[in-house]
């Protein structure tokens, strides 16, 4: 912790920004160390769950501080930022889609990217962008925040005086996914959010209850890790996911593995409604995390760590460029044949330039501080 910032939450988060960019690159090589590999869940999890923890913590201290209003006043004007931010990137990532289209014979960008809605009816899909109901591939994180921090002025006040009634209230409404369907709807003929908000608002919500708690939790003296109980339950349904995920690679393997696990029922395991497996993947993964991260933040003092703090720290930016490099990367790619050297060239480059923004944004942000200084 440093000047109430939590930096473990911004090396997680900036975990989560290099895992999305490169889950985002076509066979990209250096995607098989990402955490889709080896579990139920994967980055997605990871950015939403830790969007409502810093959130809530942020305007829950506005809140208490100066009032509900203008805890409700800041969380809209942020809001309204994550919109036009969002069009902004939409507006860069087709120009860089169909420029680069223009230059690979080896695969459809444009189909790739799902922009063929935006070629046959561009009036229609304009209108729709500006809805948040056309969302290219690559960009639909960005609107499920902006939904999920519209609701916050309503879900805040609650949380902060009855957490345990909100997050009932969130478990319920998530259980209404599987038995009414409810979603919102994408542009004529595009199905429904790739995101469904109502289902993943509890990831947030519980993100969100998570940093409430630890604002009041008093250090307690645990027992070691092999008596607690619910330790390792959860370390063995890491476990198990893990092995059903990475044997996926072998689909002989996973299909002996799930017949003979009996968990047929298991699958298919929904991202768009945040299958309770997927679920219970990752509240059990952060959990054994939890339990054996060091409670100092000494481990995060190396240059490696202090770079992807830094990347998470400035999250959104660092996010919006992820998602313009990867076109490029997939472009670079094709040019060169896709060879594997060149994937892990665009691969580590793209990481580079993340790490680059984020820099370039600290220092912008320490030299404003010094004219302040400099001016009072």
């Amino acid at each position: 912790m440093n000047n109430g910032r939590d930096h473990r939450i911004d090396f997680f988060r900036g975990l989560a920004l290099i895992f999305i960019f490169w889950d985002h690159v076509p066979d990209n090589p250096l995607a098989q160390l990402t955490v889709r590999n080896f579990g139920f869940s994967d980055a997605a999890e990871i950015f939403v769950f830790l969007a409502g923890y810093a959130s809530i913590l942020a305007y829950g201290r506005i809140a208490r501080r100066d009032g509900m209003l203008v805890a409700g006043v800041r969380i809209l004007r942020r809001t309204w930022v994550l919109y036009v931010v969002h069009i902004f990137l939409l507006t860069l990532l087709m120009g860089i889609v169909f420029v680069a289209n223009n230059h690979v014979e080896t695969r459809d960008m444009v189909q790739q990217m799902g922009l063929e809605y935006f070629v046959g009816n561009p009036q229609q899909a304009l209108a729709d962008e500006l809805l948040l109901r056309f969302k290219p591939n690559l960009t639909d994180p960005l609107p499920l925040y902006i939904v999920l921090l519209l609701t916050l002025p309503l879900t805040l006040p609650l949380m902060l005086r009855k957490l345990e009634v909100a997050v009932g209230l969130s478990i319920a409404l998530y259980l209404m996914v599987p038995l009414f369907g409810w979603n919102l709807r994408a542009y004529e003929g595009g199905g429904v959010w790739y995101f469904n908000p109502v289902a993943w608002q509890l990831l947030f919500i519980l993100g969100g209850a998570c940093a409430l708690r630890s604002e009041t939790a008093t250090p307690a003296q645990a027992s070691p890790l092999r008596q607690q109980p619910l330790f390792l339950m959860a370390a063995v349904y890491v476990l198990i996911a893990g092995m059903l995920t990475f044997s996926e690679k072998w689909p002989d393997l996973h299909t002996a593995l799930v017949s003979t696990l009996q968990l047929d029922a298991l699958y298919p395991i929904s991202k768009t409604d945040l299958a309770p497996a997927r679920l219970l993947h990752f509240l059990a993964l952060v959990y054994v995390v939890a339990r054996l991260l060091p409670t100092s933040s000494t481990w995060l003092e190396n240059w490696p760590a202090r770079q992807t703090c830094r990347m998470g720290r400035y999250s959104l930016e660092v996010f919006c460029l992820g998602v313009l490099l990867a076109p490029l990367a997939d472009m670079a790619n094709a040019l060169a044949g896709d060879t594997r050297p060149m994937q892990v060239t665009t691969a580590i480059v793209g990481l580079g330039l993340m790490m680059l923004m984020a820099n370039g944004l600290e220092l912008n942000k320490r030299l404003g501080r010094y004219k302040t200084a400099v001016a009072v």
